[in-house]
């Protein structure tokens, strides 16, 4: 599969993730939400960058929900829940969010 961003073709896998880390962009991560019928916004983006400094700077970790929440709280200040991470990314916050961040998918199988 591909998706077209700015005349430009980027292969993604038969489930959306980018087949190539560095062809994400911000362009790219509005294409992929937009195809998934969420307009972001700076909590989505916290979100996103919380997942992509994760994996870039944590020998490839992508974190669990429970782990996103922890993050989350300390980012947004307060407790965050998981009702309110899943008001941003219906499909699964680590896997949709990781997904529009242009991130590999996830092998683990979630929760906590």
């Amino acid at each position: 599969m591909a998706i077209e961003v700015g005349g430009k073709t980027i292969e993604t896998t038969d489930s959306g993730f980018l087949i190539n880390l560095e062809d994400w962009n911000e362009e790219v991560a509005k294409v992929i939400a937009d195809s998934e019928g969420i307009t972001l916004t700076d909590k989505h983006w916290d979100l996103v960058n919380f997942l992509r400094d994760e994996y870039l700077n944590n020998n490839g970790n992508q974190p669990n929900t429970r782990n996103i929440i922890k993050g989350m709280s300390d980012i947004w200040g307060g407790n965050v829940t998981s009702k309110d991470l899943y008001d941003l990314f219906p499909k699964d916050p680590s896997k949709q969010g990781g997904r529009i961040g242009g991130l590999p998918e996830s092998r683990r199988k979630g929760g906590y």
